[in-house]
């Protein structure tokens, strides 16, 4: 009887053990999806409703028909059989047609010089703000942002006052013979005439783009360890030397975030061409505003809409492998 009572004690406890062994498991695994997967949820989430989706919504527009005021369904079912049906000559038109492939280009071409042109503007003030004293670092700081404050539509007016003719921008390019130099690059039509040329396009580009590049070089500037420069120049390595050698790669992360904060917005820029830019900056924002707009043909406008986020995902890509990479190289 006392063998039978305490086998039943030991199996009464052995059960009650494993039942406090799958509720601790089971706060741990609540915990678990609460923190790290919430935390990591949630931005993948929010990418879903807000970017996904609307870009899925797009592609269904591009490969549908349109009627009236609806669009037909893609989807079909018809003598008992269901069909799908796939308006693809949009694409094919784009393919085919120079003006869109023309367009394209001009868009990577512009955003490319803008690119680069803020990283030779961009890197210099960088790097001086990261060699600040500390307490002129936030000084620096609010000095580049400062042009957030205004609304960018009216920094991109101003920018038209500036290069029309009268202009004191435009009097100083003239009175240095800078017209001259600008005509002779095929970048302004006429001596003197600096709006609606590729020059006042790139120049509204570079002035609105350029924080965008500063700050994350800034960010990565600053967290570079000095020493590293004293220790090549005690080695007798030359200052240009030390720095292309030591602070360049350092700051390759910072380079390349800035370079796709200021290329991706750029190729589908769509108010600095229509203010600044004239018919030798046709970019394919402007193409997409037409065609939604004007000729009212929303599957060619979606097509040309997806076609531009495809040319965008390239540089994304680049951009998360070399991340990928070095967060390997890291660890």
């Amino acid at each position: 009887m006392n063998t039978s009572t305490s086998s039943r004690q030991q199996s009464f406890q052995g059960e009650k053990g494993v039942r406090r062994l799958e509720r601790v498991r089971m706060r741990a695994w609540l915990a678990g999806l609460t923190g790290n997967k919430a935390v990591v949820g949630i931005p993948y989430f929010w990418l879903l409703i807000f970017f996904l989706l609307p870009f899925f919504i797009v592609l269904r527009i591009s490969v549908a028909e349109m009627e009236t005021v609806t669009f037909k369904d893609l989807l079909s079912y018809v003598d008992g059989s269901l069909q799908l049906r796939l308006k693809l000559s949009n694409y094919l038109f784009i393919a085919q047609d120079a003006l869109y492939f023309k367009t394209y280009l001009n868009s990577l071409m512009y955003a490319a010089v803008t690119t680069v042109l803020c990283l030779c503007i961009g890197y210099p003030f960088a790097y001086f703000m990261a060699c600040a004293k500390p307490a002129t670092q936030p000084i620096l700081l609010m000095l580049v942002m400062l042009p957030f404050w205004t609304s960018f539509l009216l920094r991109v007016y101003a920018w038209k006052g500036l290069l029309s003719d009268g202009g004191w921008v435009s009097n100083v390019l003239i009175a240095v013979g800078a017209d001259h130099l600008l005509m002779f690059a095929g970048l302004i039509a006429a001596e003197g005439k600096f709006m609606n040329t590729p020059f006042s396009l790139i120049i509204g580009m570079v002035y609105t783009y350029l924080p965008f590049m500063i700050l994350p070089l800034y960010a990565n500037l600053a967290k570079m360890d000095l020493r590293l420069l004293e220790a090549a120049a005690d080695l007798g390595c030359a200052p240009w030397l030390a720095f292309w050698k030591i602070t360049v790669p350092l700051s390759k992360a910072g380079i390349i975030a800035g370079s796709m904060l200021v290329f991706i917005p750029c190729i589908g820029e769509f108010v600095i061409p229509e203010l600044l830019g004239g018919p030798q900056t046709l970019m394919i924002g402007r193409v997409l505003w037409d065609e939604f707009f004007s000729n009212n043909d929303w599957p060619m406008a979606s097509s040309v809409a997806v076609v531009m986020v495809l040319l965008i995902l390239v540089p994304l890509a680049i951009f998360n492998k070399y991340q990928a990479q070095a967060n390997e190289v890291r660890r």
